[in-house]
């Protein structure tokens, strides 16, 4: 379950705890669209792609997926269609960090604000602890209007 007083999410994460305990050691990611009913929820799975694009262009993506997370282009505007079409938006975005805690990195802020303006400045980030192949906690990061707040949440 994951707690906060400034946004309620989801009371069973599993499927989000198992997809990021599946990706690990490498950084899971996904969505977690909410309606067209307010307070239901669903979660989005999404492929991390970023080995791919370091394949393609190691200057410009320099880390890996041990260690960095990006959405498959098409599997994004997919998803952002189909949640359109039914109603549903994107509420937040999450992704784990293996063994090295839960926080939002300056690769984090980087791709959430670039020249620090948030691309989505109404979603919430989640990133969640992954520790040992384990989920073991996570935190909420909001935009407060000039950087990224944490607040701690439980998974």
């Amino acid at each position: 379950m994951v707690s906060s007083p400034l946004f309620p999410l989801p009371e069973d994460l599993s499927e989000m705890r198992s997809h990021l305990e599946a990706a690990y050691p490498n950084e899971g990611c996904g969505l977690i669209l909410e309606g067209p009913t307010p307070g239901r929820f669903q979660i989005r799975p999404m492929r991390n792609v970023y080995d791919r694009y370091h394949e393609r262009d190691p200057e410009r993506f320099p880390r890996t997926s041990r260690t960095a997370y990006l959405f498959d282009p098409k599997e994004w505007m997919e998803v952002s269609e189909k949640a359109e079409a039914e109603g549903a938006t994107v509420r937040c975005i999450f992704h784990s960090h293996g063994d090295v805690g839960a926080y939002f990195s300056a690769e984090d802020q980087a791709m959430a604000a670039p020249d620090g303006e948030p691309l989505f400045p109404e979603l919430v980030y989640l990133v969640v602890a992954v520790d040992a192949g384990k989920v073991t906690g996570g935190k909420l990061f909001l935009w407060n209007g000039q950087t990224f707040q944490e607040h701690p949440a439980w998974v």
